[in-house]
């Protein structure tokens, strides 16, 4: 069983933008959450700071980096069209990222497992929604995992298995908590992360507008 940090704790978490010096922890990191396979590499991360530093957060607690997001931004034209993940954000270098863009699109939350308790998932939708306003853009986007519809692939289509999530009749780790924080449901994205198994490689494109 995993040890949780205490939620009394929380004074001691600071959120902030990546360094160049906290890459190879957050890749480790990323390597815990994801997978080898599926993880950024080190030059990643590297070209996503050079070109959009800002997009680029980190929660530090007591001296570790406990959790990480990545994002770009992107005009609508370039999101309200069928996509992959490697499409979106070029394969996770984002030399496609447009400072004239309207709108955020986050490719990447790791939390690490033992500080989950600490609802730091929550603090990093929170602080690319507060970066979205400082911005004035229109909105975030993301394609988001269903980790669970492999558990419904033999009954519902993954259209049918997003609004019954939708509709609070079946939980979804990721997309429940994506709706939680004031994410809509657009349409599903099929074939989105080829290697994502339990998703059966498809996505949700949620959207948070900046009202």
């Amino acid at each position: 069983m995993k040890n949780q940090v205490d939620t009394s704790s929380e004074s001691n978490v600071i959120v902030r933008q990546l360094e160049e010096k906290d890459i190879p922890e957050v890749q480790a990191l990323a390597v815990m959450c994801f997978g080898e396979d599926v993880a950024f590499d080190c030059k990643h991360y590297e070209s996503q700071l050079a070109r959009f530093p800002e997009g680029q957060r980190c929660v530090e607690y007591e001296g570790k980096i406990v959790g990480a997001s990545g994002s770009l931004m992107v005009s609508r034209n370039d999101w309200d069209k069928d996509h992959t993940f490697d499409e979106i954000c070029d394969e996770g270098y984002i030399r496609n990222h447009d400072p004239n863009g309207d709108y955020l699109y986050g490719i990447e939350v790791s939390v690490h497992p033992d500080y989950r308790n600490l609802k730091l998932g929550k603090t990093l939708y929170n602080e690319r929604k507060e970066l979205c306003r400082q911005l004035s853009l229109n909105g975030i986007v993301v394609g988001g995992r269903i980790p669970h519809y492999h558990k419904y692939a033999d009954q519902y289509t993954p259209e049918t298995y997003a609004e019954l999530v939708v509709n609070n009749d079946i939980y979804d780790p990721v997309m429940t908590f994506q709706l939680k924080n004031d994410f809509n449901f657009l349409r599903i994205l099929r074939n989105y992360l080829p290697d994502d198994a339990e998703s059966c490689t498809h996505a949700t494109l949620m959207e948070w507008k900046n009202d």
